[in-house]
């Protein structure tokens, strides 16, 4: 195992997101404890946010041991958005290596998760567990269900927001659930435009991913629509007072999304839609990062 090895199969440039994650459910807590007086710790965010690195690397090192023992990374062609790390394929790590190292990453979750659940309740278990559960089953099962985007979403989205905000407060609220859906709507079409190119080689190992169950152009509309629901929830959520005015700074992205939507329809053109892959990447975390800043200056203006 070489630490060129360890880099490449966790995929580095990819933990941006869980660091925005990490940030937004802080962002949400935070403006909620000026607001409302709720409790707000600067170290439980800092130590949630190292867990969720921690725990994206986990998706990425399992995501890249399935796929190299099913032998899928030997077929696919890589992007740099799509196709795996190529760590194992490359000779950089050993499928065992890649196991090994997956296991080691849960294993430093563990006292992580216990002091949270020690300091603020039990209730947060089931989102640990279910989160566990994602990882593990996301690529030898939830792959094969004919619509799997919804596990990323849920999974690197609805759930990392909840708990970055549950850590602080000790509960679930419906206004950090409602922060935490845009993140559901951006990093499944994160997943799903990134499918794109994988559609041959991931029906060879029987993967039942949106363009192939339904067919590329079908799938290309799914993701336009769920483009669309990113704004249409957030100033929905504003109108009524469920975020801070300062969250349609978020809006600032829709020409990027104008651009990201007309690119997933040139699918049988690899260089415009390896573009829009690009984009996409762009417009998911500036996006997320907006809106937490949304949440921060919400937040600077009531104290």
């Amino acid at each position: 195992m070489t630490f060129k090895g360890i880099v490449t199969v966790i995929r580095v440039p990819f933990l941006i997101l869980a660091l925005i994650l990490g940030i937004l459910g802080s962002a949400v807590a935070w403006y909620e404890s000026i607001r409302y007086g709720s409790p707000f710790n600067i170290w439980y965010a800092i130590l949630a946010t190292f867990g969720l690195l921690i725990a994206h690397a986990a998706v990425n090192i399992f995501n890249d041991y399935f796929d190299a023992r099913s032998g899928l990374d030997y077929k696919t062609s890589r992007t740099p958005f799509s196709g795996g790390s190529g760590a194992v394929p490359s000779g950089l790590l050993t499928i065992q290596q890649s196991l090994w190292l997956g296991i080691a990453c849960f294993v430093l979750l563990v006292p992580i998760a216990v002091f949270f659940i020690m300091k603020t309740g039990w209730m947060l278990l089931p989102l640990l567990v279910l989160a566990m559960l994602l990882i593990v089953f996301y690529t030898p099962l939830i792959l094969k269900m004919g619509y799997p985007e919804w596990s990323p979403g849920l999974g690197l989205g609805i759930l990392p927001v909840m708990g970055a905000y549950f850590v602080h407060t000790g509960e679930y609220t419906l206004t950090a659930f409602i922060a935490s859906m845009p993140s559901y709507f951006l990093v499944h079409n994160l997943l799903l435009l990134n499918e794109f190119p994988d559609v041959e080689a991931d029906m060879t190992v029987n993967r039942r991913t949106l363009p192939i169950v339904i067919g590329k152009k079908r799938a290309a509309y799914f993701f336009s629509l769920y483009t669309i629901l990113v704004y249409i929830w957030v100033v929905w959520a504003v109108t009524y007072h469920h975020m801070p005015v300062f969250t349609l700074l978020s809006l600032l992205t829709l020409p990027i999304a104008v651009h990201v939507i007309k690119g997933s329809f040139r699918y049988d053109d690899m260089e415009i839609f390896l573009d829009a892959m690009k984009k996409n990447v762009l417009l998911i975390l500036l996006t997320q990062a907006l809106i937490a800043a949304g949440y921060i200056l919400g937040g600077i203006l009531l104290d």
